[in-house]
This record gives C-alpha cells, sequence and structure tokens, in this order.
C-alpha cells in the first residue's frame, strides 16, 4: 500500500468528498415539482386522452372513412356508420378501449380532417374498467372541453407534418 493511499484511508478523504458533493448540491434550487398544485409545461405533441372535434358550426368532423381504426395496431377503435340524407357519411357508433390503447398516436396522425386527436388531458384516472371504455358521446364531450387548446397544439405542431 502506498503512502498516499495510507493519508487517504487515514483521513477518511472519501468521506470528505462525499460530503462536499452532498453540500453543493444541497443548495441549489430543487428540481422537483409540487405536482398537484404546480404542473410542469406540456409538449403540443402530448399524446393524453382522446377527443373528437367538431367543425365551428358545431357538426362533428369525423367522415366514417375508419382510417383510424384499420391503422390502430391496439385494435381499440369500434366505429359503425350510415350514410345521411345529403349523401355524406357519419358515424353513429365510435368506441375506443382505453384499456387497449397504447397511446401511439396513429390514429390522430391517419385521420384527413382531424377528427381525433390525442389531447392535453393526463389526469383521468377512474375507479371501474367500464369507465374507461369511451364512446361517442363522451369522445365528443372531452373535444368541446379541450378545443381552445387542441386548436392550439395543431397550430402549433402543423410546421412538422
Amino acid at each position: 500500500m502506498s503512502i498516499a493511499s495510507t493519508i487517504k484511508a487515514f483521513t477518511l478523504w472519501d468521506f470528505v468528498k462525499a460530503h462536499a458533493l452532498t453540500l453543493k448540491y444541497f443548495f441549489k434550487p430543487k428540481a422537483t415539482i409540487n405536482y398537484p398544485f404546480e404542473k410542469q409545461a406540456l409538449s403540443p405533441r402530448f399524446r393524453g386522452e382522446h377527443a373528437l372535434r367538431r367543425y365551428p358550426n358545431g357538426e362533428e368532423r369525423c367522415i366514417a372513412c375508419k382510417l383510424c381504426e384499420a391503422v390502430c395496431p391496439a385494435m381499440c377503435i369500434v366505429i359503425e356508420a350510415e350514410p345521411r340524407e345529403d349523401g355524406s357519411r357519419r358515424t353513429t357508433r365510435y368506441d375506443i378501449d382505453m384499456t387497449k390503447c397504447i397511446f401511439c398516436g396513429y390514429c390522430q396522425e391517419a385521420c384527413p380532417v382531424d377528427a381525433i386527436v390525442m389531447g392535453p388531458n393526463y389526469e383521468y384516472s377512474v375507479e371501474t374498467r367500464e369507465e374507461l371504455f369511451y364512446d361517442k358521446q363522451k369522445l365528443l364531450d372531452n373535444g368541446d372541453r379541450w378545443e381552445t387548446v387542441l386548436q392550439a397544439n395543431i397550430a402549433a405542431d402543423a410546421q412538422y407534418r
């Protein structure tokens, strides 16, 4: 054993270095946030709870092309459609099983009219499994609730599409 290692062992040099490192970070600002009361900013590309959007006149955007159903790797989207009097198609059933969803965002990317989007809401815990089966009305309600944020996110992401 060399003299230098003997002196380091005798003076507990590693112990002193560890305490110096602790004191260095002890007085710096903390990196954690007080979660329920403080929230981090989310990216416009954040993939949270699903929502169906409407046009400004109140008509739903979904044209029942079923591209989102076809592209979904988890097969959690079920769509049924029927033609309307004016010849256009609209959905009669639009269900998403959130217990199967892997939040990949393919449904949002496949939609030609930006009808189905993934919103900014990540706080949607539930008590029963049945509450995670989203029907058309719940999806439209989510779209109505988050429309201003959804528009801003789509506009911020438009240059990358």
